[in-house]
Parts: C-alpha cells; sequence; structure tokens
C-alpha cells in the first residue's frame, strides 16, 4: 500500500491542478453565457472522441514533446528556460535552408542534414542563456525569453527578406523544399513521422538524465552548484551542455514543422509550440517520458479548438484560456504541494 501511494503521490499536484483548471475555465464559459458541461464535453471529444481527433492530437503533441524538453532538460540543472519558441524558429530557418544547399544529394542525407542543422542551430541559441549565467550571472529565465523575440524577429526579418522565395506573395516563406525530402505521414494515419521522432527523444533524454554519468553530474548541479563545484564538477560546462541538448531537441521541433507540415520556413509554423512546451513539461515535473502523456494533453485541448469554434461559435483560441488556467493551477498546486512536505 505504503508503495501505491508513494508512486501516486506525484500525480495529486497534475490531477488536483487539472480539476481546478477544468473549473476555472466552466466559470469563464458561463460568464460568457455558454454551457460550460456542454463545453468541456466538447473539449473532450474534439480531443480524443474519434480517430480524427486521436490524430490531430498526436499531430500537435509531436513537437510540443519536442519543445517540451527544451525546458525539462535545462530543469534538471537547476536552470527554468522558456525560450524554446525562438529555438524553434531558428532550427527551422535552418533547416530550411539545407536543401538548396545540398542539391542532387540523396533524400536521406539531406533529411539528416537538416535534423542536425535545426539542432544545432536552436541548442546554440538557448546555451547562450546557459552562458550568460555561468559568466555575467544574468538571470537565464529573462534572458532565455528575451533571445527567444530576438529569434523571432530573426526569423521573420530573413524570410521576409533576402530568404524570402519571389513566388510567395501574400504569404513570405523561404523556397520549397524538394519533395523527395520531405517526412511522410506514419502507415495507415494522418500522423507525420515527427510523432516518432519526439517519442525516442524523449526516451533517450530519460536514459541520458537516469542512467549515465552525465545526467547524475547535472542533477548534482542542479541540486547544489556549490556542491558541484567543490566535488570537481565542471558547472559552467554541464550548465551550457544541458541548454544545448534543450535547445536542439526545440530547433528539431523545428525542422519538423519545415519538413513534415509546412513544406518551407513561413510564419505560420509559429503557432506556440515554444510556449506549450513549457506548461507540458511543468505538467510532466520535467520528466522526459511523463512528456509524452503530457504532450499529447495539451496537444489534445489545442485540437479541440476548431470543435468548440463550429459547435458553440467560440473563437478557437478559447482553448488558450484552458492551457492558462491549467499552468498557473500546476504551479500554484505544485507550491503548496512543496509547502506540505517541508512542513512534513
Amino acid at each position: 500500500m505504503n508503495r501505491v501511494m508513494h508512486a501516486v503521490a506525484p500525480l495529486a499536484p497534475f490531477t488536483a491542478a487539472a480539476l481546478a483548471a477544468a473549473l476555472l475555465f466552466a466559470a469563464f464559459l458561463a460568464a460568457q453565457g455558454f454551457e460550460a458541461p456542454e463545453a468541456l464535453g466538447l473539449v473532450v471529444e474534439g480531443a480524443f472522441g474519434s480517430a480524427f481527433a486521436w490524430q490531430n492530437t498526436l499531430a500537435r503533441a509531436a513537437p510540443l514533446m519536442l519543445t517540451a524538453l527544451c525546458v525539462a532538460l535545462p530543469a534538471r540543472a537547476g536552470l527554468v528556460i522558456i525560450g524554446g519558441e525562438g529555438a524553434l524558429a531558428l532550427g527551422a530557418l535552418a533547416a530550411a535552408m539545407v536543401p538548396s544547399l545540398t542539391a542532387g544529394w540523396p533524400a536521406l542525407p539531406v533529411q539528416l542534414l537538416m535534423a542536425l542543422a535545426g539542432f544545432v542551430a536552436g541548442g546554440a541559441w538557448i546555451a547562450a542563456s546557459a552562458w550568460l549565467r555561468h559568466v555575467r550571472g544574468i538571470n537565464e529565465t529573462i534572458s532565455s525569453l528575451l533571445l527567444s523575440y530576438i529569434g523571432i524577429a530573426l526569423f521573420n526579418f530573413l524570410v521576409e527578406g533576402v530568404l524570402r522565395d519571389p513566388a510567395s506573395l501574400n504569404k513570405p516563406s523561404t523556397p520549397p523544399l524538394p519533395e523527395a525530402v520531405l517526412i511522410g505521414l506514419l502507415p495507415g494515419l494522418e500522423v507525420h513521422w515527427g510523432l516518432v521522432w519526439g517519442v525516442l527523444a524523449c526516451t533517450a533524454a530519460w536514459f541520458l538524465l537516469r542512467r549515465t554519468v552525465f545526467g547524475f553530474s547535472v542533477g548534482v548541479v542542479g541540486g547544489n552548484p556549490r556542491v558541484a563545484l567543490m566535488a570537481g564538477l565542471p558547472v559552467g560546462t554541464l550548465l551550457i551542455a544541458a541548454c544545448f541538448l534543450g535547445g536542439g531537441a526545440a530547433g528539431v521541433a523545428g525542422m519538423l514543422e519545415v519538413a513534415a507540415v509546412h513544406g518551407s520556413a513561413n510564419a505560420s509554423l509559429l503557432a506556440g509550440y515554444g510556449y506549450a512546451g513549457i506548461l507540458v513539461s511543468f505538467a510532466a515535473r520535467h520528466n522526459p517520458l511523463g512528456i509524452v502523456a503530457g504532450a499529447i494533453l495539451v496537444g489534445g485541448i489545442g485540437a479541440s479548438g476548431s470543435l468548440l469554434q463550429r459547435r458553440l461559435d467560440l473563437p478557437d483560441a478559447a482553448v488558450l484560456v484552458l492551457q492558462g488556467a491549467l499552468f498557473v493551477a500546476l504551479l500554484a498546486f505544485e507550491t503548496l504541494n512543496r509547502k506540505g512536505v517541508r512542513r512534513v
């Protein structure tokens, strides 16, 4: 019995937060004159009520798994990084440039180079926050957010400027990717292979953090940097490495959006996956395996927006209120849970 309680205890803050968020969202809808029970039922139906809903949910969950790792990996080192959207944007832009530099190459090497370019671009952008924290003492949460804004601005500047395809008139974008290098769909599903990439990335991140010397060292740094220094650990290197890996995951998410969804780099791929990844990571308590389930949940909430719009004439963005309520409630209940643990 004690083992069961110990295993279930970490789920208590999330369960309480989910119920509180549902109540807050219901109150918000009731204040607008809508039937709250019907709306909540439509959220569940739009997310998981049919094969089409599931596929829509899983398609949205794929990039969320990777952007959530941008938060979870640095969190292991004690850093709060919220700049995944900028890393995604620059990863997408770097990946979109690869095919034009490798014309005539076989498809597989080009796809791998695109993934590598996205990984390096996103990783370097987030690693800059760790460097600023370690060398200059600048708060990584603020620097990563500001760098994200800069990254998005740089993305828009280049896509609408020197990298713009002349044929893209009303919707500026980079030149379309060759058909051969596009990432297709899973057999029998309307979900691209990015879902498999995301699950594999989360599994690899869990193994790295839980079963390797590197993961143990990063955990020591996150637990107490002074102890880590006294033990002779390279604190700065570990901080930068954790952020580089996390940012690289977000950069790969951008690559997948280009190669599997949009076919080019354009403003449409900046759909808030980097910001939603923050919620996913916190919902999973920064556990890479928990991120898979968290991404499906948050992806389902996003997928339900169109059904709410069709049935209740609500704006598609109404589900963002539910996501925001879940995030606020999660932080509140997590704080209360920690205070309770300290008192015990």
